[in-house]
């Protein structure tokens, strides 16, 4: 479970990044899309190995169930039991659970920081509650050249754990050995040392903990004199235990940090041993007289009454520590996109001032540099004008927008200048072109025949309404064909219709002579085909144009045309 709050932390950090890059930083286009590219093989390659983390944690902790693990609402303390600790679980199980604590079982020194950082994953919630004790049986040891590397590398292993946890777990220690021949048959007698009580505590069914004098003075069931026994004991026990044990975690060597345990417990209770025992040897070079080694089969009595002692503090489940990880990206993901915005409107600030300024330092002389500095600031207040009518974009808000107090220098500034009014054209006198109109011929004659039809002239008069004749032009007729028939012909057969045109106009306006030309091309100026009867009635046509010429068109009564103006 805690592998998919990771890989949702990852997805979650590279949407975030995909967001800020494609969104509110300043960048151009091919930046962005290398950036972008460059998360998401990031975001791929940190996946993949979170998958193959995953997979060779599951490999190597492979022999840790889960359902020898406690409850994820587990209020008690988790112990990790490392050292001698065989004799305290029943053969063929790795858990014991109590009230107040549950207790796992460690095979070996190399195996618990791989323990711990199965627990730190699959019950991150009880990382608060876990705790490393220390269990020694000196009775189960011959050689102390044997148990001292064996404790280095136990204190090697819980160092290992503070990759797991983020800091060193609790240690404590707890020392079992079989109580003087005289007090076997007494119940288990435990004797504590705590960081926050003076001196040793000896705990009593019934009365709870006691200092270490008043149970000595004091009588009970088991005697005075077993009393003295065992406190002669104890102090054979705690002078091998700083010996042996507390000097040897105490003091650093080479990587390895002195540790100090937080809690420490000396249970006599009857132990399996084995003959020649360190026990045996302390006591041997004490008394010269060893104890006699004791044959059980019972599991030794659980620490139970030190777990009160141990620190404590609330711990924290894998969905808060996911969303205090999704919050922390949160954050920083506003802080950047604010210094992204803030970036983007100080960017929009100094290129509409360039354009102030630039505009501003322009005299309108010449008139074009003035323009198009008056024509940028025009697009930059259309743009301003768009984003307050239908919200900017979304790289200058976040509450940093300066675009508002822009607009007022930028309308200002173009509304104080306006460039000078162009000067006025120059007229000049034009000849006016030829002015053609075309008569459709056999709207006006037969076919083959140049006499104008009954009921030509009313067609004749509304077509030739703008044709005036008037002193320096010149009345062009023209006459066309088809390319039907013999060319000479039609030709002669065009000219002769253009004549009775002519004389129409010269009879009806009382036009000379002199100001007609009479042209017949017959077929040789087509306007469309003559492969279709469509074009050939194009082609069939009268065409009549005025054209200026020197000293034509004499009329009677007028100046010539040298002493007027050509047309306007």
């Amino acid at each position: 479970m805690r592998d998919v709050y990771r890989s949702l932390l990852t997805a979650l950090t590279g949407v975030l990044a995909l967001w800020l890059i494609l969104s509110f930083w300043p960048l151009s286009t091919g930046s962005r899309v290398a950036l972008s590219l460059l998360v998401m093989l990031v975001c791929g390659v940190m996946l993949w190995r979170q998958r193959r983390a995953s997979q060779a944690r599951i490999t190597a902790v492979q022999e840790m169930v889960d359902e020898k693990l406690p409850p994820e609402d587990f209020q008690g303390a988790v112990i990790l039991v490392c050292g001698d600790n065989a004799p305290l679980f029943v053969s063929g199980t790795c858990h014991r659970e109590t009230r107040q604590g549950w207790y796992l079982w460690v095979k070996d020194a190399e195996q618990l920081p791989l323990f711990a950082q199965h627990l730190s994953l699959v019950r991150p919630a009880l990382v608060s509650q876990i705790s490393v004790m220390l269990a020694v049986v000196p009775e189960q040891h011959t050689s102390g050249d044997d148990f001292t590397p064996s404790l280095r590398g136990w204190q090697r292993a819980v160092v290992q754990c503070r990759a797991a946890f983020g800091t060193l777990p609790p240690l404590w220690t707890v020392t079992w050995v079989s109580p003087p021949t005289a007090c076997s048959d007494a119940e288990p007698v435990w004797f504590t040392v705590a960081g926050q009580r003076d001196g040793i505590q000896v705990y009593q069914p019934g009365q709870g903990n006691v200092s270490l004098m008043e149970w000595t003075r004091g009588t009970g069931s088991d005697g005075r004199l077993s009393r003295l026994s065992q406190g002669l004991w104890l102090d054979s026990l705690l002078a091998w235990q700083n010996n042996t044990v507390n000097d040897l975690l105490s003091v650093r060597q080479g990587e390895l940090p002195g540790m100090k345990p937080c809690v420490q417990g000396m249970c006599m209770v009857p132990v399996n041993g084995i003959a020649g025992n360190l026990w045996q040897q302390h006591i041997a070079s004490v008394t010269a007289l060893p104890p006699d080694a004791v044959v059980t089969t019972e599991s030794l009595p659980l620490p139970e009454l030190l777990l009160p002692a141990l620190p404590r503090r609330r711990g924290v489940s894998r969905r808060m520590v996911f969303w205090r990880y999704a919050g922390l990206l949160g954050g920083i993901f506003l802080a950047l996109a604010m210094l992204a915005s803030w970036m983007n409107n100080q960017r929009l600030i100094r290129n509409v001032g360039d354009h102030l300024a630039l505009y501003h330092a322009l005299t309108g002389t010449p008139v074009a540099p003035k323009l198009r500095a008056q024509q940028r600031l025009r697009a930059d207040g259309a743009l301003l004008d768009d984003w307050a009518r239908r919200g900017e974009p979304l790289r200058y808000r976040l509450g940093l927008y300066q675009g508002l107090r822009l607009v007022p220098p930028v309308e200002a500034a173009i509304s104080d200048w306006a460039p000078p009014p162009p000067p006025p054209p120059v007229i000049k006198k034009i000849v006016q072109g030829p002015k053609t109109i075309r008569l459709d011929s056999m709207s006006l004659f037969d076919s083959g025949k140049s006499e104008l039809k009954a009921g030509s002239t009313k067609m004749l008069v509304n077509s030739l309404v703008g044709i005036k004749a008037k002193p320096g032009w010149l009345i062009v007729v023209a006459g066309h064909t088809d390319n039907t028939g013999n060319p000479k012909l039609n030709q002669t057969l065009s000219l002769k219709r253009a004549e009775a045109v002519r004389d129409w106009m010269r009879d009806t306006g009382d036009v000379p002579e002199s100001c007609f030309a009479v042209q017949g091309y017959g077929e040789s100026r087509p306007i469309a085909t003559n492969d279709t009867p469509e074009g050939r009635s194009l082609n069939r046509r009268v065409e009549i144009s005025l054209v200026p010429q020197a000293n034509a068109c004499q009329i009677p009564g007028k100046p010539s045309a040298s002493s007027q103006d050509d047309a306007s």
